[in-house]
């Protein structure tokens, strides 16, 4: 195998931590670098003994900020980010190099994802638009699960069977090789989490270099992470702003803020999660509204013990 730096970015990850880089260790050829964003449940010391390279970030920087530094601190031609909540074998990281290989003019590509009991994670995405926004907003998305229109995510199953391009891909498990990154600049450190990889593919686009996905290299994703989804709600609105505002012009912006304000407000109104996910809904009208989100994301108030 072409040698691979396996890029891990942790936070409070102990239960999924080991389990994800462990298996990788002593393949040749991959390097394992985990980077701990400031982890308070003992994530760091679930990797003692593992041959790998560990780096301690005093403060969580973010997602994106965490991968570039993984990626810097290696030197190998293709790098390989995961999520600490995934697994990927060296068989289907080695098919992932092949395509890349076979495709000079491929700046990424991203295995199948499969949920932990085997189903599909839908891991294939489109890129954001306004009819998509608004539809999600009342609820279509789940009257038309596999229109087109009414999700960025890509529903139909016979998508994920055979190789081709896609729009963007879940950031859980992608390669791209070093000169690519390098290239663009890294990852965006001003997403402190959501749409990162989204915004990745979207440069990658703009640069001439297409985006793939190959069903068959493998990788399973918990899913789930290190805070909840209702503390994480306004940082997902500040970061869709944030993608908005980086590549589209002010009236799309505008419009943009206004879906995303009438989806938080119809989910206040309808959410089945309780107090907590309609406090986390309204956190996201108020950043949706307010003229200085997307700047910088505000940071999740509840984590996961």
């Amino acid at each position: 195998m072409e040698a691979v730096d396996v890029v891990v970015v942790s936070y409070n990850s102990r239960d999924r931590l080991r389990d994800c880089v462990a298996p990788l260790t002593g393949v040749p050829g991959v390097h394992v670098i985990v980077v701990d964003n400031a982890s308070t449940d003992g994530s760091r010391e679930s990797l003692e003994g593992l041959p790998l390279t560990a780096v301690a970030n005093d403060v969580n920087g973010g997602f994106a900020q965490g991968c570039n530094i993984g990626w810097r601190r290696g030197t190998s031609p293709f790098v390989l980010l995961l999520n600490p909540d995934a697994t990927i074998d060296d068989r289907s990281i080695q098919r992932l190099v092949e395509v890349l290989e076979a495709n000079p003019e491929a700046g990424a590509v991203a295995p199948r994802i499969l949920h932990p009991d085997g189903s599909l994670d839908y891991s294939i995405r489109r890129f954001p638009r306004l009819r998509s926004t608004y539809a999600r907003a009342i609820f279509l998305h789940r009257l038309f699960p596999r229109a087109a229109w009414t999700d960025e995510v890509v529903h139909d199953d016979g998508a994920y069977e055979s190789s081709g391009t896609a729009e963007w891909v879940s950031g859980a498990c992608v390669l791209l090789r070093r000169k690519t990154l390098q290239l663009i600049g890294g990852l965006d450190e001003g997403f402190f989490l959501y749409c990162e990889d989204k915004d990745l593919c979207k440069r990658l686009w703009d640069k001439g270099l297409e985006v793939r996905f190959e069903p068959s290299a493998v990788a399973r994703h918990e899913g789930g992470g290190s805070a909840l989804r209702s503390g994480l709600l306004p940082v997902l609105a500040a970061s869709r702003i944030r993608y908005a505002q980086k590549h589209s012009g002010p009236p799309i912006v505008l419009l943009e803020r206004l879906g995303l304000a009438l989806g938080a407000l119809t989910h206040v109104m309808l959410s089945r999660g309780g107090s907590a996910a309609r406090f986390g809904h309204a956190r996201s009208v108020r950043v949706a509204l307010s003229a200085s989100s997307g700047s910088s994301a505000p940071r999740p108030l509840a984590r996961e013990p």
